[in-house]
């Protein structure tokens, strides 16, 4: 009889492990990233995919991740909306103003991913260095509403400036971060405030000078928000892809140096130029690689967003943090 009892034990234990493995089966996942240094995971893990090592292909059997590039996170909260994503490395702002668009519902933060290397760049000749001095200048920032760009935007106003969506006291341009380098050099704009590898990009290349680094300690800049609608029909799936990144973290912060290297090794083929180490490695002191992420990280993206005037009722964000 216990025999028996044991014997079914073990079957029912199997015919679970392998039905939950056999509901994956030609499953596609599709996760959103940027280009950027600041989404380190989503290159690192690429970039491991393309040697046949996918860090996630590894962790989720049968599972076919699919990425897509987009260049800020209003773009990638669009294609939330409309479907086409089920996960996707963003900057806060974004996902705060998708978790209040879609009353509450449309997405989930479910972990941090880095701090830090963010920051406000002028030429390095340029007499600009506090913001009361930035009255009558333009700059650029990737998206209209990106982290970025509503960080720039707070820091101008709470300096007493007056700052519209179109105008103001300075003109806060949108800008590709591609496009900012070329702009920069012939001073069609006078400083850019963007993220790692273009801060870098434009010190190195531009002949730039950082004057702001958001503080890593206190800015987050990208996090790793799911689809609702995936969440709830396929919670194994999302919480396997959530342990698969938070080891990913471990790794990248255990393994600098090889992490560096796949990180300029993915960027050049994905700009099809190549992209110095250096680049990196001059940007990489400024990143902070942590999973931790609470609503109160939020609190002040919030407090921000509503300075910049992109934000202007009261909302309740309680639950925009849903950590499997």
């Amino acid at each position: 009889m216990i025999k028996r009892f044991f014997g079914m034990v073990f079957w029912t234990g199997l015919f679970v492990i392998l039905s939950s493995s056999a509901s994956h089966a030609n499953t596609t996942l599709r996760v959103g990233y940027f280009p950027n240094i600041t989404h380190a995971h989503a290159l690192i893990a690429q970039n491991m995919a393309s040697e046949g090592k996918g860090w996630y292909e590894k962790r989720l059997p049968n599972v076919k991740i699919q990425w897509q590039s987009f260049n800020a996170g209003p773009s990638a909260m669009e294609a939330m909306f409309a479907r086409s994503l089920d996960l996707t490395y963003v900057g806060p702002s974004p996902a705060l103003n998708a978790f209040i668009r879609s009353k509450n519902k449309g997405i989930s933060v479910i972990s941090g991913a880095v701090r830090g290397g963010a920051g406000l760049v002028v030429p390095q000749n340029s007499s600009l260095n506090k913001p009361q001095d930035f009255k009558g200048k333009k700059i650029a920032t990737p998206q209209l509403g990106n982290t970025q760009d509503i960080a720039c935007r707070h820091w101008l106003t709470q300096a007493g400036l007056h700052v519209t969506q179109t105008g103001g006291d300075v003109s806060v341009v949108p800008t590709r971060n591609p496009n900012m380098l070329p702009l920069f050099v012939t001073g069609e704009i006078d400083a850019a405030w963007t993220v790692e590898p273009w801060l870098s990009r434009l010190e190195m290349e531009g002949k730039g000078r950082l004057i702001y680094a958001e503080p890593a300690a206190e800015s987050i800049t990208t996090i790793l928000v799911a689809n609702s609608e995936f969440m709830q029909k396929s919670p194994d799936l999302m919480r396997q892809f959530y342990q698969a990144h938070a080891e990913l973290t471990e790794w990248i912060k255990q393994n600098p140096k090889e992490a560096q290297r796949r990180v300029a090794d993915e960027l050049s083929k994905q700009t099809r130029r190549t992209f110095p180490i250096k680049l990196v490695e001059h940007a990489w002191p400024r990143l902070v690689f942590d999973n931790k992420i609470t609503v109160d990280n939020f609190r002040f993206s919030l407090k921000a967003a509503q300075n910049a005037g992109f934000i202007k009722e009261k909302h309740d964000i309680t639950h925009i943090v849903s950590v499997p």
